[in-house]
């Protein structure tokens, strides 16, 4: 978790925070964050979380999430002298799978320092981090998650500084997901699980760590925030949340971005929630935001602003869009994530000029229903 070194604005010492992307021939390539490492450009002590997009297929049995994660903690740990194993507990690693259509496989990586400046002027971009305990399979889906997610939240906006959930723009969650050898021994065992379908079990997790997010955040009442809103009550979600799981994990890993004068810098963050899979009006309203120009496109010149840009999307539950039928949901050789991936992935790209996008399925109370998530962080114009 990251502590500031400061708790005012007058303080003498701000936290500043960086973001580098690198690309990603195969899932064990870590040579971009290895090059910056020796240049003195990325500093591993300085780390404090990575968010990427690997080569699988985003389901259950994506391998390459952990594959990753597993090299880029032996690179960190070897640069600072300890163990993968001790790098993985502190730095939430958060890979989805699927890169379909135009998108490009990459990860980012998030950095903060202290440093001498003065605060309390502008806002500038701001990180906190946060784990939950280790869930069992049993949790996945059910109060415990929700309650144990919203408490993690609020401890990483304390990290951040973040002093208002209005200046949350981004929070990404990995949970835990789970075989089906898993499934049947914790049935086994006595206990119950919100599904017995591997995959229905991650689309359960998605939905009650978002509803985690939106109680911390106080985008919805307390009331709402309950086992049995989850993949029922699709009117209350997170306009912030971006919600992953993978078997790679055990515990809910939490990256909080927004906002704060307690922290300097040349980056700021914005976001948008997208109503539907063509909602591309709210993807140039977030880049004129951000002082980008969408003209429809950004240029290539203030495209390389652009550090990062994080998506949510999901096929529209009723089976339409904008009235007419899709069939992404009906669709037995292709799960329907990587059919709105490519798709929604394709638009957004068009419209930021950049395919180092991180464009995630599976947004269950993340946005609207059908719609999503949209947030870029950038730097100053």
């Amino acid at each position: 978790m990251i502590q500031p070194s400061l708790t005012t604005p007058a303080a003498k010492y701000a936290m500043r925070a960086d973001v580098h992307r690198f690309g990603l021939k195969d899932p064990s390539d870590v040579s971009g964050l290895s090059q910056a490492i020796e240049k003195g450009v990325v500093d591993p002590g300085k780390i404090v979380g990575v968010i990427g997009k690997t080569h699988g297929n985003g389901l259950v049995n994506d391998y390459t999430r952990g594959y990753l994660t597993l090299c880029l903690s032996q690179l960190i740990g070897d640069r600072l002298g300890v163990s993968a194993e001790n790098v993985s507990k502190r730095i939430p690693f958060i890979f989805s799978g699927g890169v379909e259509g135009v998108l490009s496989p990459h990860y980012t990586v998030l950095t903060a320092d202290s440093t001498k400046g003065a605060t309390g002027q502008e806002k500038s971009l701001a990180i906190g981090v946060a784990f939950t305990p280790e869930l069992s399979v049993s949790d996945v889906g059910r109060q415990s998650q929700i309650e144990v997610t919203a408490e993690a939240v609020r401890q990483a906006l304390v990290a951040a500084d973040i002093q208002s959930s209005e200046d949350v723009h981004f929070v990404q969650v990995k949970g835990p997901a789970f075989t089906l050898r898993e499934i049947v021994a914790a049935t086994d065992a006595g206990l119950s699980c919100a599904a017995h379908h591997p995959g229905k079990l991650m689309g359960f997790g998605r939905a009650a760590s978002a509803l985690g997010v939106a109680k911390a955040l106080g985008e919805i009442p307390a009331s709402q925030a309950k086992e049995a809103s989850v993949l029922r009550d699709f009117s209350v979600y997170s306009s912030v949340a971006s919600v992953s799981a993978g078997i790679e994990v055990r515990s809910n890993e939490i990256i909080v971005a927004g906002l704060s004068r307690a922290w300097s810098g040349p980056l700021t963050i914005a976001h948008r929630s997208m109503l539907d899979a063509l909602d591309i009006g709210s993807i140039t309203a977030l880049a004129e935001e951000l002082g980008l120009s969408p003209a429809p496109q950004i240029p290539a010149a203030k495209a390389r602003r652009i550090r990062a840009a994080f998506v949510k999307c999901e096929a529209q539950r009723d089976g339409t869009i904008r009235g007419r039928p899709h069939t992404m949901l009906n669709d037995g050789d292709i799960d329907q994530q990587r059919h709105i991936r490519g798709a929604v992935g394709a638009i957004v790209a068009a419209v930021l000029n950049d395919t180092a996008l991180f464009v995630s399925g599976g947004a269950e109370h993340q946005g609207p229903d059908g719609g999503g998530l949209i947030a870029v962080i950038a730097e100053k114009g």
